[in-house]
């Protein structure tokens, strides 16, 4: 099994499961402009979002178009590759099962378990273990995978509990806009921006004296996104649906789209949550190159921090910061971090590992630093349980090998019957993804897409004498030889063993028919070898000069020989200029030299086939030495 782990993307043997920009983005680029063949999946809400969130990207984007790595009709075309699942749906294919279960972080996202030849990985994606306004929490499977491949965004650090920081951040709130100051909330436009305003919305409702300060949220494609919320309540927690059988939950009382800074009445206390959630650029940036130099006012950053964006450097509180004009500008405004980043933690994770207990551990989508920290608390935990953590870097292969019992099930007829002790059961052994079965040959074609056909063989043999010599010869090694007359052609025929059928086709020649199978193949053998012996006797009592002469004859016989079941086995077959016999097949060429026996060819498989076939051949036509009377 090999895991590689190149843009946080999931691979496994041509199937992708992808979510937020940073999993997903690379996906249109890789259905559109490389080779991949496999198939995609996607929970329903997932894709809902994807064509959204990538969408936006190419608008927002200020790479030149022809720098882009792919364009809207990329993502379009893109989308009927992709094949939707519910969760805990099994899927299989080319024999892997897989099936996902809730993952918590945002709308839609899944944890995959992947059953590949009954070696199972847990692949988590982003995660979290906690429930929250609107999410479930991450599930818990119900079996212990052999890897679990796990994010390790926030390492060894501990989130506050849930209802301090959300005290946290509705006190500042409460204390800004008391002081008629204003509060930017950096966000990114999906998952923390919904369930951040779910707190607002509910806090507003229960402050009558703040229902005329405006709460505002700025992002176009949050708002958009906000259709496919209302659409996915079902797939949301308890709480969510217990409200959304009096009112859409989504449908904010106390808060309004923001399209534009244009659009914004900066007069007085406000409240805007605004994308991008790093202040790299766009509405969020604007308006904090607007605020930041009042103390009244205040940056509350609610989610994961990437290193060297704004959001990043302002929580370190530096005395100034450069404006997007390039200008510097005194930071003043009063700056929070209360992280409700829907990753999980170290105990969620630690926790999370102890009840899963997998005997491999693949850490990824972390910060080395943060993730070589995690690795060693981790192994301090686990010293007990002899468990191996891997934390790999970006494009470096993890191979892990594991050995399983092959076990094949008797199914159709061969399982009507319980067969006794040493008994042996005979049929055809069917492999089908990583499942093995026996079934009878008549029972192929009902329990798979495979069906029986017989071949045929036929070949012809110089023979000038007797018909009835070669029957007397059969009759001394076989016990059954049956002599009839063609009906058709009226000629000597001879059944051996049930299996092969010689006919004297003409004075010169003789045929052998079989249909092909293990036992035919050898009795077939031994037949040729036997006719061939018998055109090779000669009288005993000869001239030096007549035995000289009848051994040449037999010789440039027995080299026809050699060329014509070389040439019924091949079918292209040239004597060469440097005496080497030319054989051709499809365009593979092999010389193989009489002599010696040797075959030269680029083909292995050629070369191997022919050495094998010109022994057995040597083999046939050698005589068979008489016995001494």
């Amino acid at each position: 099994m090999k895991w590689e782990d190149p843009v946080c993307t999931c691979p496994i043997e041509g199937k992708l499961f992808c979510f937020h920009l940073d999993h997903a983005a690379s996906l249109p680029y890789f259905l559109e402009k490389t080779t991949f063949s496999g198939r995609v999946f996607m929970t329903h809400a997932t894709k809902a979002i994807y064509k959204l969130l990538l969408t936006d990207y190419v608008k927002v984007s200020k790479v030149s178009v022809e720098d882009m790595l792919f364009d809207e009709q990329d993502i379009n075309r893109s989308m009927d590759r992709i094949e939707v699942l519910d969760f805990h749906q099994t899927v299989e294919v080319n024999g892997i099962k897989f099936w996902c279960y809730t993952a918590g972080h945002v709308l839609g996202a899944a944890m995959f378990m992947v059953d590949i030849a009954g070696v199972r990985v847990l692949y988590t994606g982003d995660y979290s273990r906690e429930e929250d306004r609107h999410l479930r929490a991450a599930e818990l499977p119900q079996f212990s995978p052999d890897i679990c491949i796990i994010e390790s965004t926030y390492g060894v650090q501990l989130h506050q509990p849930r209802n301090i920081r959300e005290r946290r951040f509705t006190d500042v709130i409460h204390s800004t806009i008391s002081q008629g100051g204003r509060v930017l909330i950096p966000a990114y436009a999906l998952g923390r921006a919904q369930e951040l305003l779910l707190i607002l919305d509910e806090y507003w409702s229960n402050h009558p004296e703040f229902h005329n300060i405006p709460i505002y949220y700025a992002s176009p494609l949050a708002k958009k996104c906000m259709a496919v919320y209302q659409t996915y309540i079902l797939s949301m927690n308890e709480r969510i649906r217990n409200q959304f059988a009096n009112s859409n939950p989504f449908k904010f009382k106390h808060i309004s789209p923001l399209n534009s800074i244009d659009d914004l009445s900066d007069v007085g206390p406000s409240v805007v949550m605004a994308s991008p959630g790093g202040l790299q650029s766009g509405l969020s940036r604007q308006l904090f190159d607007i605020w930041c130099s009042d103390k009244k006012n205040a940056c509350v950053i609610p989610g994961y921090l990437v290193e060297g964006t704004l959001a990043k450097t302002i929580i370190s509180e530096p005395k100034e910061v450069t404006l997007m004009n390039g200008l510097t500008a005194p930071l003043n405004m009063q700056v929070h971090y209360i992280s409700f980043s829907a990753h999980a933690d170290y105990a969620q994770t630690s926790t999370f590992l102890k009840e899963l207990m997998p005997p491999n551990i693949i850490l990824v989508h972390g910060e080395s630093h943060e993730m070589g920290r995690l690795k060693t608390k981790l192994m301090t935990e686990l010293a007990d349980c002899n468990t191996k953590i891997i934390t790999p870097k970006n494009c470096q292969s993890v191979e892990m090998y594991f050995n399983s019992e092959k076990m094949a099930k008797t199914i159709g007829r061969l399982a009507e019957k319980m067969p006794e002790v040493g008994e042996t059961v005979s049929g055809i052994l069917v492999k089908t993804g990583f499942t093995y079965q026996i079934m009878a040959p008549d029972d192929l074609h009902i329990f798979s897409q495979l069906s029986t056909t017989n071949i045929t063989q036929r070949i012809t043999i110089p023979y000038s004498g007797a018909f009835g010599v070669i029957k007397y010869r059969l009759e001394q090694i076989y016990e059954s030889v049956e002599s009839s007359t063609d009906e058709e052609s009226g000629v000597p025929t001879l059944r051996v063993h049930d299996r092969v059928t010689l006919k004297q086709d003409s004075e010169k020649h003789i045929s052998m028919h079989w249909t092909s199978d293990p036992i035919s193949d050898m009795v077939s053998d031994s037949i040729v070898a036997l006719v061939l012996n018998i055109n090779r006797e000669v009288p005993k009592v000869v001239v030096e000069s007549e035995a000289i002469k009848s051994e040449e004859e037999s010789g440039k016989k027995a080299e026809k020989v050699i060329h014509a079941l070389l040439v019924s086995l091949f079918g292209d077959v040239k004597l060469g200029d440097n005496g080497k016999l030319v054989i051709n097949v499809d365009g593979n060429v092999a010389h193989l030299d009489k002599q010696s026996g040797d075959v030269e060819s680029e083909n292995e498989g050629l070369k191997e086939k022919v050495k094998a076939a010109f022994k057995r051949i040597q083999s046939a036509v050698k005589p068979i030495p008489l016995a001494a009377s």
